[in-house]
């Protein structure tokens, strides 16, 4: 596709920041599709290869503490790998057009909807705290909250060269190959860094 179509520019887009984690955190929430993604990219030719994240907090519901991605954006930063953030503005037409597609979306899945989705337009809205709008949370609390309506941009192939365990995935077929390499990664840690509580 990239030789017939003569793409020049590739961008993943993450629905929260799990995407940014390196391999040694205390949970990767979900992992899969974003790795695999980032590896796929990372093996292209393309001049412009980039990863952006929405969804700043929404991980926490997966298990990810959100101390190590500050600092994993700090890393990418000292590597000249960070290339900033922007938010959305919850009064603007983007907003207000994101927040009718997740709607519709919603309406269209009302036994499934979106958790990931359903609170960035909440945050949009100015929604802040536990909000709930389906029974699939039911299992924790969340915080809705500004930060999760801010992209934060980074060059792809430096985050994929922070990743601890790419190259365990490389010649994987399907899913289930990919779990369970990412758990053999896992199971050999002798560590993973310790969850630490923003201090302020």
């Amino acid at each position: 596709m990239v030789e017939q179509l003569n793409i020049d520019a590739v961008v993943l887009v993450d629905g929260g920041t799990d995407v940014l984690l390196r391999g040694d955190e205390s949970d990767l929430g979900t992992p899969v599709e974003d790795i695999t993604s980032v590896a796929a990219v990372a093996a292209l030719d393309v001049p412009v290869k980039l990863v952006t994240s929405l969804g700043f907090g929404i991980d926490a519901y997966d298990g990810v503490n959100h101390v190590p991605v500050l600092e994993n954006l700090a890393a990418l930063d000292r590597d000249g790998g960070y290339l900033g953030a922007l938010s959305i503005p919850g009064s603007s037409r983007e907003a207000a057009l994101y927040r009718d597609a997740v709607a519709d979306a919603q309406a269209a899945t009302p036994d499934r909807p979106s958790i990931v989705q359903g609170q960035i337009a909440a945050a949009t809205s100015g929604a802040f705290g536990d909000i709930r709008f389906t029974r699939r949370t039911d299992r924790g609390n969340l915080f809705v909250n500004p930060l999760m309506a801010i992209y934060f941009t980074v060059d792809l192939d430096k985050l994929a060269a922070r990743c601890l365990y790419l190259d365990r995935i490389e010649n994987t077929i399907g899913r289930r190959q990919v779990i369970t390499r990412i758990q053999a990664f896992r199971d050999e840690l002798l560590s993973a860094r310790i969850p630490r509580a923003f201090p302020h």
